[in-house]
């Protein structure tokens, strides 16, 4: 395994285990597998798991895991506040006990801010006094490192990154999102300030696994033999700016896979050749794309507020990925905001279209996309929202 440090020198291995996902057994997770495939990840050196206060029985399981097995001080666990809950100043202290209790431990070592949407966001939670409770739990000891994960656009997520003196953030990236999301710009105005990137979705959910039989067969012809999810392993790897790969690992052949590319892969061993596949290899998996959208933000800010790449990228979705999932990313993206960013706040002023270099009809585009995925049940999910101020 291999390692990159922390904002304090402290080292994380380049493969994080995400505790998210493990097999089900009935209605609850099997123990017994998910402690093996743990252990294996243990032994090959993986001292990085991310779980969550929201992750059905996840932190209970691998507290007892870790405890079980003795090793609780030997690795590090990030698990998050579920800020979309806190309604009053008391809340942030009744959710960390009891997830200090499921952990069984009495420190966190890397405690993040769950999907935290935006600024606004960040604001309310100041309000009732965030700030001062995460003073006074660093400086108790029960938690070490202060950080947020984040789904959303570039400018959203930089705006987040210099609105606290943050330990470490945590984004989706991947070959297909380089542009998307906080994207690689994202990415590196965290690093240059010294804020470690935990990265999550490094397979887009299975999509660079189980890739087109045409990318599968360039992957088949081209001289270095490797699976699609070492590929995309690598390409972050490749980065000097990410600090850890988080993986959602639900067999031991799965663990010994990823930790041994984990300790092969290096920053800057990929040639030039090696890139121009990932691009042949992307653009079979877009063929089907709606929008030439790169995500260049270029067309940002909009005066209306509408998150523009944020809602071609979960409209180009659709043909890739499917309805279901475009439609939460899209959910994600604009409606868990303190402002809702949607395609429904378009007054199709045209000052986007002017600073397009693709040259996208943007505004015809946007009443698309508003069509397929802002309809009845975009529409009552955000009314849901809206009510129970689940952001």
């Amino acid at each position: 395994m291999q390692y990159r440090t922390d904002r304090y020198g402290n080292k994380i291995s380049v493969l994080g285990f995400g505790c998210m996902r493990f097999t089900k057994k009935g209605s609850k997770i099997d123990f017994d597998k998910a402690e093996r495939e743990i252990m294996a990840a243990y032994r090959r050196g993986v001292n990085y798991y991310d779980t969550a206060y929201v992750y059905p029985g996840s932190e209970a399981l691998i507290g007892e895991i870790f405890e079980k097995n003795n090793i609780r001080d030997k690795i590090n666990i990030a698990t998050k506040l579920p800020h979309y809950l806190i309604r009053k100043k008391e809340d942030p202290d009744k959710f960390f006990e009891e997830e200090l209790e499921r952990l069984r431990t009495d420190h966190v070592d890397y405690y993040l801010m769950h999907m935290l949407t935006d600024v606004a966001t960040w604001e309310r939670l100041i309000g009732l006094g965030i700030k001062e409770w995460l003073d006074e739990k660093r400086k108790s000891g029960q938690i070490k490192q202060v950080g947020f994960s984040y789904h959303g656009g570039t400018e959203g997520f930089i705006k987040l990154i210099d609105a606290y003196d943050w330990d470490f953030c945590q984004i989706q990236y991947n070959y297909m999102d380089e542009n998307a999301q906080a994207g690689v710009r994202g990415l590196k105005y965290a690093a240059a300030k010294g804020i470690p990137v935990v990265i999550m979705e490094p397979l887009r959910g299975g999509k660079l696994v189980n890739i087109p039989e045409r990318a599968k067969k360039l992957l088949e012809k081209y001289p270095v033999k490797r699976s699609p999810a070492d590929w995309a392993f690598r390409w972050l790897w490749n980065q000097p700016e990410v600090t850890c790969v988080l993986s959602g690992m639900n067999s031991v052949k799965m663990v010994k896979e990823n930790c041994a590319t984990a300790s092969d892969a290096k920053v800057g061993e990929l040639t030039e050749r090696d890139m121009k596949l990932y691009k042949k290899v992307l653009a079979i998996i877009n063929i089907k794309m709606k929008v030439g959208c790169t995500g260049c933000g270029y067309c940002m800010p909009c005066p209306k507020g509408v998150d523009i790449p944020g809602t071609f990228s979960s409209y180009n979705m659709c043909a890739s990925e499917g309805y279901i999932s475009s439609l939460r990313d899209h959910l994600m993206n604009t409606a868990l905001r303190q402002n809702c960013t949607g395609a429904l706040n378009c007054v199709e002023c045209g000052r986007c279209e002017k600073h397009c270099p693709q040259h996208i009809e943007i505004r015809k585009e946007l009443k698309n996309a508003r069509k397929k995925l802002e309809g009845p049940i975009y529409r009552i999910s955000s009314w849901v929202i809206r009510k129970f101020r689940l952001y």
